[in-house]
């Protein structure tokens, strides 16, 4: 009988975390500062392996650290410098990479250029709801609280009503200020 109710637990955990993965969430926390924001300028970023800042290059990042890294910088304010990172993705199209590409450019002012990344975020990955968080967020930027809601909506939905994307659109929309 403990056996059986170790497993079922097990089982459910993993449930937990594989519905929130198809929801396309993301950490609901700002990354843990690196090397890559306390000591590297202009865009470059740690490299672990020669211990010093380096220029990122197609292929020498997985897109894995790409994403990491650009999501590090954005958080950090460093927009165009995320973009400089965001260029070196092998697979421009991850919806991830393309995530974050609207929310630099947005974030920098760029809010039409931004949406055109959560846009073609959101027809390769239409569950991904820190892309529709986003995409809401900048519609109240411009005005646009009914298009932020029918994205409130959507992320409901595609059942993300207990995610941080989802309180994080809502207070937008209240009027209260959000973090990002």
């Amino acid at each position: 009988m403990r056996i059986l109710n170790v497993c079922l637990t097990a089982l459910a955990a993993s449930a937990i975390t594989f519905s929130s993965f198809a929801a396309g969430s993301d950490s609901t926390k700002p990354p843990t500062k690196t090397q890559t924001t306390k000591v590297c300028k202009k865009g470059q970023v740690w490299n672990k392996k020669r211990k010093k800042c380096v220029n990122p290059q197609s292929g020498m990042l997985s897109d894995d650290e790409v994403y990491t890294a650009a999501r590090e910088l954005a958080y950090d304010g460093q927009f165009d410098n995320a973009l400089k990172v965001l260029a070196v993705a092998a697979n421009p199209n991850d919806p991830r990479i393309l995530n974050y590409k609207g929310f630099a450019n947005r974030k920098a002012g760029r809010v039409a250029e931004g949406m055109s990344y959560y846009q073609a975020a959101l027809k390769i990955d239409p569950d991904y709801i820190l892309v529709r968080s986003y995409m809401g967020q900048a519609f109240i930027s411009s005005g646009d609280v009914t298009s932020a809601k029918n994205q409130l909506a959507e992320i409901e939905k595609r059942g993300g009503s207990d995610t941080w994307a989802y309180a994080s659109l809502a207070k937008a929309i209240s009027g209260e200020a959000t973090e990002y």
